[in-house]
């Protein structure tokens, strides 16, 4: 079997001699392994000793006598030099080694017509650094350098098979991605990868494969995220299974001594919604196994674990979370050293910056997670809102649907509700504000936000009928019942208890102000995200004693200069970030 030919081509400053020159020095440390890489020495007309690579001195007519005589595989000429990349190495391709040879970009269609299977490796790196690398050479005006990187060079074939490094990083990042492409060879995946790319389906398999090699490093970042943009804008619903399915190959899962496990995930972008510590003490006081492990917040002011985190330690490893359950029926655990894995690790390094979001994406996600921790339930809640994640009845429905489309197929029982996120639920927002809202639900407070209390029982009712013990109509009154007699209370301090301490004591910020209603009027209605945003300025949730406190919701009637919320922070900074924040948008309409 023949090997592959590595074809290096970039604009002059992208490091192609460093990382290249690199790799040959870190695969001739190399066992056997590393000896099936052959470097090309390429032939220039140019003096031996005038810098650069190492290559052959030949004059003019001593390159035309063996080019004319089939002594070269690839030969070209530019800026006055001709180039010749030895025959000889045509016969290592044939005897099965891999080839690197630095060529021009003309030479590339005739290359990967004569020597299958080549790959062109790309070498770049982003306009400013490689304008500062050519003017840091010295051999070039500020002008020159100019006219060097507007110039237009020969086009890739659009036939081409091609691997892109950005060489912008750490010089060892670049040559270890090098390396791993020249002892792998082109990913297996590489067909597929482009077939998604163009736009085209992919089955299980198909998304294993690529999922697979993306994990083992063998893609460069702009292959990846042309392949997760693509992905994001092409799911079909089956396709969106197979996704799933091919996930939870790359998932570390969990199996329970029960015959019914339940989970429970929002979609969120409500703020202060906080139920599922509320919801998961009911159910594990039921007596249903209800192991929880969930984020922390991203772009929110707080996720369940970082509210849960200011009442015990959420860090737990597989054996802490098997020893909670074990004790206490449930826990709430964060899920980064659990059924988040390495798959997430890449994407989200991607998709986070260029901001690829797609909900089928996020649908594959969610449901591999909860059968990786080990669910045969889960109740799903979509909130819709006209500030919330989901924003129209219609997008709501097809989430919905997608849901129990995807469920069915991977045999997961699910619950899927369209909610009301057209407010925040509860009073504080801010992980430390928003447990003290669970803790006043769960202990019955007079003062305690009943929306969240209302909200949180009927998702654990829902939740108890996974038992098919229960019914529709005892459901609500189990739930009440045993949120009302401090059972849920007494199951959620256990759970504290099992998972041990939170590391470090948190109390809400002191640092205060009030935000005034600037009109009389009544409250139209509250921007979710314009809220959280504010929550964040204060600090939230870096700082778990950060955020917000409200004091009305939509329809109230408010006087002038009549307190809408309080901010907390714990720095004096924080506050006045949050006020800035608040002095330019409320959150609040009021008509």
């Amino acid at each position: 079997m023949p090997g592959t030919l590595f074809l290096v081509v970039g604009p002059s400053g992208a490091g192609k001699d460093t990382l290249i020159d690199g790799a040959r020095t870190v695969l001739a440390g190399m066992d056997a392994d590393g000896a099936g890489v052959v470097f090309a020495r390429r032939a220039i007309t140019r003096p031996a000793d005038a810098g650069g690579e190492d290559h052959e001195e030949i004059d003019d007519a001593a390159f035309d006598a063996r080019r004319d005589s089939g002594g070269f595989m690839l030969h070209w000429e530019a800026h006055g030099l001709k180039y010749g990349v030895p025959a000889s190495y045509a016969d290592a391709l044939a005897a099965g080694a891999n080839v690197v040879a630095n060529v021009s970009r003309g030479v590339i269609g005739e290359a990967i017509a004569r020597f299958a299977p080549a790959v062109v490796l790309e070498i770049t790196a982003s306009p400013d650094i490689l304008a500062a690398r050519l003017a840091g050479r010295g051999r070039e005006t500020a002008a020159e350098v100019a006219a060097r990187l507007a110039r237009d060079a020969a086009r890739i074939p659009s036939n081409a098979d091609i691997v892109t490094i950005v060489n912008d990083g750490p010089r060892e990042d670049g040559i270890a991605r090098v390396v791993s492409l020249l002892r792998n060879g082109r990913p297996a995946s590489a067909a597929s990868m482009q077939r998604k790319i163009d736009r085209a389906a992919l089955d299980y398999r198909g998304y294993c494969d690529v999922i697979g090699d993306i994990v083992a490093g063998h893609y460069a970042e702009a292959e990846i995220a042309d392949f997760l943009t693509a992905t994001a804008e092409t799911l079909t619903d089956d396709e969106t299974v197979d996704l799933a399915r091919a996930r939870l190959d790359f998932a570390h899962r969990m199996t329970w001594d029960a015959d019914i496990v339940a989970d429970k995930h929002s979609m969120g972008g409500i703020p202060g919604s906080r139920i599922s510590m509320v919801v998961i003490p009911i159910v594990a006081a039921y007596g249903l196994t209800i192991p929880k492990t969930s984020s922390r917040a991203i772009t929110s002011p707080a996720g369940t674990a970082d509210a849960m985190e200011v009442l015990a330690r959420v860090d737990l490893d597989t054996d802490d979370v098997r020893r909670v359950v074990k004790e206490t029926g449930g826990c709430i655990a964060w899920n980064g050293g659990l059924n988040h894995s390495r798959v997430d690790d890449v994407m989200n390094a991607i998709t986070r910056p260029l901001r690829i979001d797609s909900l089928k994406w996020s649908v594959a996600s969610i449901l591999s997670k909860k059968i990786a921790a080990g669910a045969t339930h889960c109740i799903i809640d979509i909130p819709l809102g006209p500030t919330a994640k989901v924003r129209t009845a219609q997008d709501a429905q097809r989430l919905r649907n997608l849901f129990l489309h995807v469920g069915g197929a991977l045999g997961l029982g699910l619950e899927v509700r369209l909610t009301d996120g057209s407010a925040p639920v509860g009073r504080g927002i801010g992980p430390a504000l928003e447990a003290r809202d669970v803790v006043a639900v769960l202990r019955g407070d007079a003062d305690a936000p009943q929306d969240l209390r209302v909200k949180a029982l009927d998702f654990a009712a829902a939740a108890l009928c996974f038992d098919p013990a229960m019914s529709r109509a005892e459901a609500p009154v189990k739930a009440r019942e045993l949120l009302d007699s401090g059972a849920a209370h007494e199951a959620l301090q256990r759970m504290i208890a099992a998972q041990g301490p939170p590391p470090e004591e948190v109390l809400v910020g002191q640092y205060t102000v009030e935000i005034a209603a600037p009109r009389a009027g009544a409250v139209d209605t509250i921007d979710c995200f314009a809220l959280a945003g504010i929550a964040r300025a204060a600090g939230a949730p870096v700082d778990k004693g950060a955020g917000l406190d409200l004091f009305v919701r939509p329809g109230a009637i408010v006087a002038e200069g009549e307190p809408l919320y309080r901010l907390h922070a714990r720095t004096g900074k924080g506050l006045d970030a949050a006020r800035k924040r608040a002095a330019e948008n409320t959150a609040f309409t009021i008509c």
